[in-house]
């Protein structure tokens, strides 16, 4: 049995949607063709996700100088310890979902401030004397992207910062078998876009029953 954590950055609904409606059909595909799996969704929007604040590089001083966790102020404890719930979360997953808007050539802020939360030395990564290597092996993932524009070809292709820049931090922690869905041109496709919806839904379930 393995574990997927379906990761979803967007404040919105699938109904409005187009990323959050693939992602939702990739999901109900995979556990048709994956009953033995677990799923489980985190949703960063209702999640606390602690940003890398002043509080938690005090708290992970004290404790790396020798300071005990009691040590800590009762809102250090609290983030060091859902930082430590999310990290804990993503490393014993076998398989990751993302699904994501682009917004303004990148995602949402609680995305970068999730993927903070399991980019940590020891845990995710290790530092050689040949450069960092990535300690999450044999594992994959998936990127739902969805944009107005196109961006994953084309004459502004070097703006799109969304997918690129979670391919590389996925492979930065070992994570080297990562798939994208790019549901694009949105904004200007007029009567296609209910088109472009349902073939994205059809991609996203093909692709789920064999991941």
């Amino acid at each position: 049995m393995s574990t997927l954590l379906y990761i979803t950055a967007h404040p919105g609904n699938p109904e409005a949607s187009y990323s959050l409606a693939a992602g939702e059909q990739f999901v109900q595909a995979y556990r048709e063709s994956h009953p033995q799996d677990e799923v489980i969704h985190v949703d960063l929007y209702r999640r606390n996700i602690p940003y890398i604040d002043a509080d938690v590089l005090e708290a992970w001083g004290k404790l790396q100088t020798g300071g005990t966790f009691n040590q800590l102020t009762v809102e250090q404890q609290q983030k060091v310890t859902q930082l430590n719930e999310l990290l804990e979360e993503f490393v014993t997953a076998d398989k990751y979902v993302f699904v994501t808007p682009m917004w303004n050539f990148s995602y949402p802020p609680v995305m970068k401030a999730y993927i903070d939360s399991f980019c940590v030395r020891a845990k995710t990564f290790k530092y050689t004397e040949n450069g960092p290597v990535g300690l999450l092996k044999n594992k994959k993932a998936f990127h739902i992207q969805a944009s107005g524009g196109v961006y994953s070809a084309g004459p502004v292709a070097d703006r799109e910062n969304g997918s690129r820049h979670l391919r590389t931090v996925l492979n930065f922690v070992g994570i080297t078998d990562v798939d994208h869905l790019y549901i694009e041109g949105i904004s200007s496709a007029g009567e296609r876009a209910p088109q472009i919806k349902a073939e994205a839904i059809g991609q996203a379930r093909t692709a789920a029953q064999n991941f």
